[in-house]
């Protein structure tokens, strides 16, 4: 669970750079919304190239050694985009860095499914999923303080430091026993009955990601930009303790809380619950005006509407068979975020158009979708991995 968990952390620090300077990139390379929206859907796309390769290999040579090669990946080629000399570069950095982004996520989060009981599984997923809120906000702090005394470039290089705690992982993390013994058994037979969960799930999760990714890969920039350009012209401070507030007040406990109401409630009625509220949520961000509204409205959506993870990762670890997991578990989500790519470049070109306001409203109605398709998923809670 430290592993995965460290391993989340770390690569949200990573991905997360780039909105954080995003409006300084957008002054730095002449970039429009559209532009700058469409670098981000590269990476997602590349997320889900990414969460199938590594989950071929995942279910083939080990969690562990999956879970090494994507924190690798993504650290240097974060690295790598401090070297960008325009929006080509920088393109191709983050693609490639993409591709880790996918692997690791499904490899932490199979190696703790196959590591804890039932009764505790919502739980300790929920604290993995939960340290990507932490790996934000050390993003929005660390480039906050970095950009007020050195250039974007220092802040993509601080990136490659994931990179040492490969070592650790490789000498110190035990493959699971039950991976261990299913490892040989490959079947293709394994797909069969899985294939409407997995489609139903993939569905959902492609729904609630064009939301997440839409609204907050904007939220940074529409803070810093000024008003005559919709955004709300925080200054720096301001700008770095509202997202390390957002990440700390909202999601971390959001993530958190799902885990014990999956536990005690069932997984398929707290994930619909918070998908339900998320929508809700997203136009009152969306109509805020002042400071502190804003802050506390976009606190309530984060909580839900990234709390909800934690309900993929349970489900997608309940739903599979031990040979398959990891690549079923890299389809339905990491896929889901290649689908869900367009999400960052249609908000911009919104945003560029009306207002990003209102694109953010599009972003609640993928919230209400996700919900909607979430019933054609099973019950998993009481479910034994074999």
């Amino acid at each position: 669970m430290l592993a995965a968990g460290l391993g989340w952390l770390l690569d949200a620090f990573d991905v997360m750079l780039y909105s954080i300077v995003l409006a300084t990139l957008m002054r730095e390379f002449g970039m429009s919304k559209t532009t700058a929206g469409l670098l981000n859907s590269l990476t997602l796309a590349a997320s889900a190239i990414g969460s199938f390769g590594f989950g071929l290999l995942a279910d083939r040579f080990g969690r562990r050694r999956m879970l090494s090669f994507s924190i690798l990946t993504y650290s240097l080629f974060t690295f790598a985009c401090g070297f960008s000399t325009g929006v080509t570069s920088l393109a191709i950095f983050r693609f490639l860095l993409g591709l880790g982004m996918g692997g690791e996520w499904n490899s932490g989060a199979t190696l703790v499914a196959e590591s804890w009981p039932s009764a505790w599984r919502g739980r300790a997923i929920a604290i993995v999923q939960s340290s990507w809120a932490i790996g934000y906000a050390l993003a929005a702090g660390v480039a906050g303080l970095m950009l007020a005394h050195t250039s974007w470039r220092s802040v993509f290089f601080v990136g490659v430091l994931p990179a040492l705690f490969v070592f650790w992982i490789q000498h110190e993390v035990p493959e699971p026993e039950l991976w261990q013994r299913q490892k040989h058994n490959r079947s293709a037979v394994a797909w069969r009955p899985v294939l409407p969960r997995l489609f139903a799930l993939l569905v959902t999760n492609t729904f609630g990601m064009f939301a997440w990714w839409g609204l907050f890969t904007w939220i940074p920039a529409y803070l810093a930009l000024p008003a005559a350009q919709g955004g709300r012209n925080f200054n720096q401070l301001n700008f770095t303790a509202f997202l390390i507030i957002l990440n700390l007040c909202g999601m971390f406990p959001g993530y958190l809380l799902f885990g014990v109401l999956a536990d005690k409630f069932g997984r398929k009625r707290t994930f619909i619950t918070y998908l339900l509220l998320a929508a809700a949520s997203v136009p009152a961000f969306a109509l805020a005006q002042s400071p502190a509204v804003i802050l506390v409205t976009a606190s309530i959506t984060a909580f839900f509407g990234t709390g909800f993870f934690t309900g993929s990762g349970i489900l997608g670890s309940e739903l599979f068979p031990t040979s398959i997991r990891a690549t079923a578990l890299g389809i339905s989500y990491n896929a889901a975020r290649g689908l869900s790519a367009f999400a960052p470049i249609m908000i911009g070109a919104v945003g560029e158009r009306y207002g990003l306001n209102w694109g953010f409203g599009l972003c609640g109605v993928g919230f209400a979708c996700a919900a909607l398709t979430a019933l054609y998923l099973p019950e998993t809670q009481g479910s034994e991995l074999e």
